[in-house]
Order: structure tokens, then C-alpha cells, then sequence
């Protein structure tokens, strides 16, 4: 049992094991209820509603992390850089998007390994985004 077991969990994609949709949708709703007040980052998003801003990157969470393929089904090939082009992404910036981020890591209290996991990518994510000095 303990093999089936083991093999099972071996198997699961990080969506799966961290808990599925609703965790993404805590995820990224936690983390822009801080944007949503951050004098820096709040002006970066161009509509008045960030709701549309939260399903996006909800749905490309979902769909990095081993859920399904929504967003691409939706808006094609992700492009971060190419979408974030646009905007003046800086070390402030970047040092904003990844507080807000930790925030809403630490609300979700996963276990150690799948912070680690999630935390590195979201790291990696934030300093490929920096296209200005």
C-alpha cells in the first residue's frame, strides 16, 4: 500500500497536490487585495477593476502548475515578457510584485517542499520580468 501510495503522490502535478483551483484562486485574490492598495503597483494595471488582471494570472498559475489549460485556450501562448513589455518593470517593482507575492504565499501555509517550489518559481518569474533600470 505504501508503494501505491507513494507512486500516487509521485504522479500528482503541483496543482494537484497543493490543493487544485481553489488554492491558485486564494493565491492570486490574496495577493491583489495588496496590489489593489500599493501606491507603486496599483498604477501598472490600466483597468479600473482587477478583477479581469486576477483570472488571467489565476488561470496561467492553474495551467504552469500541472492544471488545465485554460488560459492558453483563452489568450494563446503566455508571452510574460512580451505582455509586461508595455509597463516599466524595475528592482522596485520587482522587490513590490515579490512582497505582495510572499504575503500570499504565506497565507496558503503549504507544506515546506511545496513553498520551496512555488517560492523559487515565483522568484525566477519576478527577475525575468525586469525590463528597465
Amino acid at each position: 500500500m505504501d508503494q501505491i501510495k507513494r507512486g500516487t503522490l509521485q504522479n500528482q502535478t503541483f496543482y494537484e497536490r497543493v490543493g487544485g483551483e481553489p488554492t491558485f484562486r486564494r493565491l492570486v485574490h490574496r495577493f491583489y487585495e495588496g496590489v489593489s492598495a500599493d501606491p507603486f503597483l496599483r498604477p501598472m494595471y490600466p483597468e479600473e477593476d482587477l478583477g479581469p488582471a486576477e483570472e488571467r494570472l489565476t488561470l496561467f498559475f492553474m495551467q504552469y502548475w500541472g492544471g488545465p489549460r485554460t488560459y492558453s485556450e483563452g489568450r494563446g501562448h503566455p508571452r510574460l515578457r512580451m505582455r509586461h513589455a508595455p509597463f516599466k518593470v524595475d528592482r522596485a517593482a520587482h522587490d513590490a510584485w515579490l512582497r505582495h507575492m510572499r504575503d500570499a504565499v504565506d497565507a496558503l501555509e503549504l507544506d515546506a517542499e511545496d513553498e520551496q517550489e512555488l517560492w523559487g518559481y515565483l522568484v525566477y518569474a519576478a527577475q525575468s520580468m525586469i525590463n528597465s533600470d
